[in-house]
């Protein structure tokens, strides 16, 4: 007997334009949404393996913007901004990222921050403008394995947090 559509399992609308990369961290969800919301923290951990970032501006807050450089480790700098479209701590926050402000090929991101017994169920979740520029971030700049990354950092960075019993 062939398979209906309405057997088929439900598929989003913009699946073929997205990421989604998730992790389950071992510190509680209001330091990990923390680590997101603070210049100081960011710059310790953000981005893949081997990169650095520098910071030329940052508001956290609806509208509000981060500016910065991701320098890789061939010395290659990508420009980077970030604008935040909806916050709700600690459990979401919404963002649109591109090179610049007006960048026609920005993407939508979505990061969800979830209770999981004492750790944190992390979702980033972008959607590119089209399924060309989601292919594009994926072959190109890797953008799967620089999100696992840029987990793995975060999660090593909560964690010197927690051992060392500083609190913000």
């Amino acid at each position: 007997m062939a398979a209906t559509e309405r057997d088929a399992p439900a598929q989003s609308a913009t699946a073929d334009r997205e990421i989604v990369i998730s992790r389950v961290i071992n510190a509680p969800r209001e330091l990990v949404f923390e680590a997101f919301t603070k210049v100081r923290h960011l710059s310790r951990w953000s981005g893949p393996e081997g990169f650095t970032t520098t910071t030329r501006a940052f508001e956290f807050r609806v509208g509000g913007e981060w500016v910065f450089v991701m320098h890789g480790p061939d010395g290659t700098d990508y420009q980077e901004w970030i604008s935040w479209t909806e916050i709700v701590p600690p459990e979401r926050i919404e963002m649109l990222h591109g090179e610049s402000r007006g960048d026609p090929n920005a993407f939508e991101s979505v990061l969800t921050f979830a209770a999981d017994g004492a750790a944190t169920r992390i979702e980033m979740r972008a959607v590119f403008p089209t399924k060309e520029l989601r292919d594009e971030a994926v072959e190109k700049y890797h953008a799967i394995e620089g999100g696992q990354q840029t987990l793995s950092n975060l999660a090593a960075y909560v964690t010197e947090i927690i051992q060392k019993g500083v609190e913000d």
